[in-house]
């Protein structure tokens, strides 16, 4: 979907402006998802800031605009791993659901970056 697909085609100023834009949002987001998985082992600051997340993406969720329906649910499952990691039994499943999720967003991110320059590359 995102790939260049003709390896001597120069792509469109709207195909660079997505890669790098994904790059940078995805990037960003693993690194918040790191920051609250760090956040959330402590009391009470971890159950606010977790509790935060939830309502922040209910709240995109429930919008009226269509396109934030995803990040919505993204956001809610982030905060609630997030409060499930307070519970003894259930902290090393969300512990490790959150970390894998924070380095596919990195990697992912890295991934758009990467095809952002070899198409900016290409246009130059």
């Amino acid at each position: 979907m995102y790939d260049i697909e003709n390896r001597d085609e120069i792509p469109s100023t709207s195909k660079l402006a997505r890669f790098g834009f994904n790059g940078i949002i995805c990037s960003v987001g693993g690194f918040l998802l790191i920051v609250l998985q760090i956040v959330s082992r402590f009391r009470v600051i971890g159950l606010v800031l977790s509790a935060v997340v939830c309502i922040i993406g209910l709240v995109a969720y429930f919008s009226k605009d269509s396109t934030d329906r995803k990040p919505g649910i993204v956001i809610t499952a982030a905060g609630v791993l997030a409060l499930l990691s307070k519970i003894p039994a259930a902290a090393p499943a969300a512990s490790t659901i959150l970390t894998i999720g924070a380095f596919g967003l990195i990697a992912l991110g890295i991934l758009n970056g990467l095809k952002f320059f070899a198409g900016l590359r290409k246009r130059s």
